[in-house]
């Protein structure tokens, strides 16, 4: 067996109705200012109002700051951390999807003033400290809450990673009341999103150790037999747990076992065209799938069961089979599944490729080289 190093978020909370304890869970911290990190949605759609009553009772004063975007740019980032050192903050909450874990990830860290934000970008640059930070999903999809990367947009086309330890949480919270009003659209592309984080960890031609891979088999387990429940009944609350559960499994994967290729291509469909993460992803997952199929053909078949627990056949049959249901997935879930869905055309497919050569990071992982065709050819095959 290889070496190998495993971090993960110093502690967990799965409980659905958890996020009304906030101001419980900021004190083990000894938060007295927090610094709220969210959307114009979440606060829109009321789901703040728990946590904000639950800080008033636990002496917290609490600041909201609901300006990030999908995506965010870095200019949004700099703005939150202003906002944060104004008031005094002395712990940050993200509460929302992945943009904004990630952009709260980043406020407690350049919040301290003891980094720049262009001068971490890559592996291992970050160093902190950081102030205490509590991270809370309401879509069950990028796992963020668990991993050390936080995702910057950094200019048209292309987006940069913080990669670091130091942005792993004190705690995570996975609160399924969060996620009881998600639209089906959004729950399919988030959850196709964390399964690709688990086949992507899986494959990882760097990194790849037994521990994310048993995280990622029962993450895709988890996701498999939640996702078309949860995307036609969203107020089961089981599926939901479910779901966020198999997704932080995911996130835990990747964030020891990089993620490869599908994220590289999906990235500049995001950055240029501000498709949805998790739908980007799932717009190239299966043309990425089949061309890596002769290099990873045996992991395929080991994963197979997984997704499909009768799976039957050669090595290469199961492997097959596995490419061919999540070819299948999007559809039976009513997502788009050709680029033209979302408004990319024939004459943009070359700015993509040359967009996603530069995902360096990302690409080494793969396990098969792509090269500029190949990156062409993939988007051209889900054109």
């Amino acid at each position: 067996m290889n070496s190998f190093e495993f971090q993960s978020t110093r502690s967990t909370i799965v409980e659905p109705g958890a996020s009304a304890r906030l101001g419980e869970i900021a004190q083990r911290l000894g938060c007295r200012r927090i610094f709220l990190v969210t959307d114009k949605g979440i606060l829109d759609n009321g789901l703040l109002e728990s946590a904000v009553k639950s800080f008033a009772t636990a002496g917290i004063a609490v600041t909201v700051c609901s300006d990030v975007q999908a995506d965010p740019p870095a200019q949004v980032i700099l703005a939150a951390t202003a906002a944060a050192v104004e008031a005094n903050a002395d712990g940050v909450i993200g509460l929302g999807g992945g943009s904004s874990m990630d952009v709260a990830k980043l406020v407690a860290l350049l919040a301290t003033g003891n980094e720049k934000l262009d001068e971490i970008y890559g592996v291992g640059v970050a160093k902190g400290p950081r102030l205490p930070l509590i991270l809370v999903p309401t879509t069950a999809g990028t796992g963020s809450e668990v991993t050390p990367i936080s995702i910057v947009t950094t200019g048209e086309g292309e987006k940069k990673g913080v990669v670091s330890p130091v942005l792993l949480p004190d705690i995570a919270v996975l609160d399924a009341d969060l996620t009881l009003g998600l639209p089906s659209s959004v729950t399919a592309a988030t959850g196709i999103d964390a399964m690709v984080h688990a086949i992507e960890a899986y494959t990882s031609k760097r990194l790849k150790n037994p521990v994310s891979d048993c995280l990622a088999r029962e993450a895709l387990r988890l996701l498999g037999s939640n996702i078309h429940e949860a995307c036609s009944n969203g107020s089961n609350r089981d599926a939901r747990q479910g779901m966020l559960l198999g997704a932080m499994l995911a996130g835990l994967a990747f964030a020891n076992a990089p993620v490869a290729g599908v994220h590289a291509l999906a990235y500049p469909i995001g950055a240029r065209f501000h498709v949805p993460h998790g739908l980007s992803n799932s717009l190239v997952l299966p043309a990425v799938m089949r061309f890596n199929l002769e290099a990873a053909e045996g992991l395929y078949a080991e994963i197979a069961p997984a997704l499909i627990p009768n799976v039957q056949g050669t090595e290469s049959q199961k492997a097959r089979s596995l490419v061919e249901r999540l070819a299948a997935l999007p559809t039976e879930l009513s997502l788009p599944t050709r680029l033209r869905d979302v408004g990319i055309a024939a004459g943009d497919i070359q700015a993509l490729a040359e967009d996603a050569m530069r995902q360096t990071r990302l690409l080494v992982n793969n396990p098969k080289e792509i090269l500029l065709g190949d990156a062409r050819a993939i988007y051209e095959e889900v054109l």
